[in-house]
């Protein structure tokens, strides 16, 4: 087990330690007012941790505190490390972006498009080309998820069984097969959707690799990198250091909800939300991404394919908010924010809800948790709690701009 710690003053890496107090005190009051559970927030620049800050319960009922080794179930945040892993392939050339996916999945051969109606009464049409597998890192592949209740495909994706996802009882491999007698929202590449798509991409990660993601991600990043908490599953004598999630009660505040089990290894490996890590694993990986691709020695990636993932592929470089399947994107978050290979990517900061550098990237988590690296501030920054709230807390671009007002230099 290792541990993330402070290792340098606020001042010498360039950060005003009073601003750094404003930060803490804001996200303070959100435990203090009993609208989270607890939260750790750590701020790095040039790689050296300046700002490492944990306060309130990873388990409320046993008065557990939050502390620098606590796990949490980082949701999301897997999308970016299953993007490392298909890089990886890519790299070796045994995998490439504009392979179609029916290459490795032969079930989605045939895709079909949405064109109108609903139920029994949809009408589809075949799709002029394949999914291809940068499709599936950009969120442009035409696939959903079951719970925006926005479109008609995302009602056949409840019908079937994926209201989390995951056909319950079902592997990797079922359920993307399910995934794949669906129709798609849109033509592969024409819009923006952000959807089941990085399943896709762990099945033919482990088709291609011959193994299961989980060993994947251990033998290739995980190990390679020190990550050694991170994975699917939370060993036994681990189990104590897990953070408890929480939702909204209806009655206000917060109460325990249940979340990814973990105690043993999953029978569905997911590649879009399935992952737990600490702190310390997560800066590992943020710290990678910041020195493209190369970290204390071992280089996982080159630094023109970190680019590649980091910049925006997004049809005509347009923000999500302009190529979103509206109306589950179409939110002001969005503007000057783009889309790379599983991380967002600011495209135009003058249009950003909060101040951030160019080509700042990261990704969220549904249970509050985020990441960013800012390359033009040589930063990264983590937040992590465990909370999936029923509402919005506005607590990410408060977070940016309070971290933003913090840098001196």
């Amino acid at each position: 087990m290792a541990q993330l710690r402070q290792e340098v003053d606020p001042g010498e890496a360039g950060l005003d330690a009073k601003a750094l107090d404003r930060l803490d005190q804001h996200v303070s009051h959100y435990v203090d007012e009993g609208r989270l559970p607890g939260f750790l927030l750590s701020v790095a620049r040039g790689g050296r941790v300046a700002h490492l800050t944990t306060h309130g319960r990873r388990d409320i009922a046993a008065g557990l505190p939050v502390e620098p080794d606590t796990l949490w179930r980082i949701y999301s945040m897997t999308k970016p490390v299953t993007a490392v892993a298909a890089l990886l392939l890519v790299e070796e050339g045994r995998l490439s972006l504009d392979d179609p996916v029916e290459r490795y999945l032969p079930d989605f051969a045939e895709p079909r498009v949405y064109v109108s109606g609903s139920g029994a009464d949809m009408v589809t049409r075949p799709a002029e080309g394949p999914i291809r597998v940068r499709h599936l890192m950009s969120h442009t592949a035409g696939l959903t998820f079951a719970f925006y209740h926005s479109h008609p495909v995302d009602a056949l994706y409840r019908q079937a069984g994926l209201e989390s996802s995951v056909v319950p009882g079902s592997n990797l491999a079922e359920t993307v097969a399910v995934y794949a007698s669906l129709p798609l929202q849109f033509e592969p590449g024409t819009q923006w959707n952000y959807s089941v798509a990085s399943n896709v991409l762990g099945r033919i990660i482990e088709v291609v690799s011959g193994q299961p993601l989980d060993t994947f991600f251990a033998e290739r990043i995980f190990g390679p990198l020190g990550m050694t908490d991170a994975g699917f599953q939370v060993p036994a004598e681990q189990t104590g250091r897990l953070a408890e999630l929480y939702g909204d009660a209806d009655g206000g505040g917060i109460e325990p909800i249940p979340g990814l089990p973990l105690h043993k290894r999953p029978r569905f490996l997911s590649g879009s939300g399935g992952m737990v890590a600490s702190a310390h694993d997560v800066h590992r990986f943020m710290e990678l991404l910041r020195r493209r691709g190369e970290l204390d020695g071992v280089r996982l990636l080159a630094p023109e394919t970190v680019e590649l993932m980091t910049s925006n592929h997004l049809p005509g470089g347009a923000d999500l908010r302009a190529v979103g399947s509206k109306p589950a994107h179409d939110e002001p978050g969005n503007d000057g924010v783009g889309f790379g290979l599983s991380v967002s990517v600011v495209t135009d900061p003058s249009r950003t809800t909060a101040p951030s550098g160019p080509g700042t990237f990261g990704w969220s988590g549904v249970a509050t948790t985020t990441f960013w690296v800012d390359p033009s501030h040589d930063l990264t920054v983590q937040f992590m709690t465990q909370l999936r709230p029923k509402r919005s807390l506005s607590l990410f671009p408060d977070l940016k701009r309070l971290v933003h007002e913090a840098v001196t230099d």
